[in-house]
């Protein structure tokens, strides 16, 4: 019921026209659509009730995430809704929580998560950006979302060890630049602060909160990527059944079916693996890091595969813009660099392996 009332929802509203419409104008994102999400209590779906969510587990987010992911929706709801609350929740102070996560339920303030400074992503020891004496110095890029956020969770150093501070983005001490990307649907900014007041979160071991939030996120993000990968599959299927060559359609031969076929079977295979990791983010802390990263793995090389042969199943007209391959595969693109490598989650794998001795590089068993 919450996949079809998001579905719904988004084909009416998050269609090829208006994805176009907002390329054209220029526009971050699509801020009706935002709202509309908010009034249906989408954006608090992970944020517990008495923070105005509706206090939904990981596989109910997954459902909304792999919807969203379907339709390529323009919002910023993994920044916000996913990382940044997931942040909150995890490392806020209860005064923290009690003035931010209302908020971002309801829509009403978007928020965004910046821990790069490069486009290697992030790690505990290349991070330059300082918080001292409560004044935040330094410049994180690429940040999604930021040109819309007003509130940013930002990961810095003071003195010899990493934390989590909260940042408004609305006073003169930040400067946002866009920079120039791949997908005009997902923005990324540049965010230099010079001095800005940084509120600090839970005394946290950063590191440690950062895998957390990291393999929670990856959940998500593989439930996105099938999303993305099962509407490339039906784009490709619904233009090979249309699609006449020497008086057959297309889908007939037997080259495109087995195409289509093998990204079918990578799509499940993806998507159980998505289930897996969202019952373990709720049930199983232990299985979390190894299912989380196998997920995203699975999810994201199988968008990849799915995106490549949806164009190459269109032919020349699937490289336009007036044809809809694109979107799919510019989301693509943005999603495998996001959130980590593909080389930094096949190593955490491999870390999390039952019985394998990471010092020893060998498996045990």
């Amino acid at each position: 019921m919450l996949a079809d009332q998001a579905r719904g929802l988004l084909a009416d509203r998050a269609g090829p026209d208006r994805l176009r419409a907002l390329i054209d104008s220029g526009a971050d994102w699509d801020e009706e659509l935002w709202q509309e999400l908010g009034n249906l209590g989408f954006l608090g779906a992970a944020i517990p009730e008495e923070f105005g969510g509706m206090g939904l587990s990981a596989l109910h987010l997954g459902v909304i995430c792999e919807e969203l992911g379907r339709a390529n929706a323009a919002v910023p709801f993994f920044s916000s809704s996913v990382l940044a609350a997931g942040a909150i929740a995890l490392a806020g102070t209860a005064a923290q929580k009690a003035k931010w996560l209302p908020m971002l339920a309801a829509g009403g303030s978007v928020a965004t998560f910046a821990y790069c400074e490069g486009p290697a992503g992030w790690s505990d020891r290349a991070v330059a950006c300082r918080a001292d004496g409560g004044a935040l110095m330094g410049s994180k890029y690429p940040v999604a979302d930021a040109g819309v956020a007003s509130l940013a969770v930002v990961l810095a150093k003071q003195e010899q060890s990493l934390s989590l501070y909260l940042v408004e983005l609305s006073g003169p001490r930040v400067t946002r630049r866009r920079l120039p990307g791949f997908d005009q649907l997902r923005p990324h900014y540049s965010l230099t602060f010079d001095g800005v007041d940084a509120e600090p979160m839970k005394a946290l071991p950063a590191t440690a909160a950062m895998e957390r939030l990291f393999d929670l996120a990856a959940v998500q993000a593989a439930f996105e990527g099938v999303g993305g990968a099962d509407a490339c599959l039906a784009m490709a299927l619904r233009y090979a059944t249309d699609r006449q060559i020497f008086g057959r359609p297309l889908a007939s031969f037997q080259a495109i079916k087995h195409r289509l076929a093998d990204i079918a079977k990578d799509i499940e295979l993806a998507r159980s693996n998505a289930y897996y990791a969202g019952w373990a983010a709720d049930n199983s802390e232990g299985e979390l890091p190894a299912s989380a990263a196998s997920a995203r793995l699975l999810a994201i090389g199988t968008f990849e595969r799915a995106a490549r042969e949806n164009i190459q199943v269109h032919g020349g007209i699937g490289y336009t813009f007036e044809a809809d391959c694109h979107f799919y595969y510019r989301r693509e693109r943005t999603l495998a660099t996001n959130l980590g490598t593909r080389e930094y989650w096949a190593d955490r794998l491999i870390a999390h392996l039952p019985g394998f001795d990471i010092a020893a590089g060998e498996h045990g068993l």
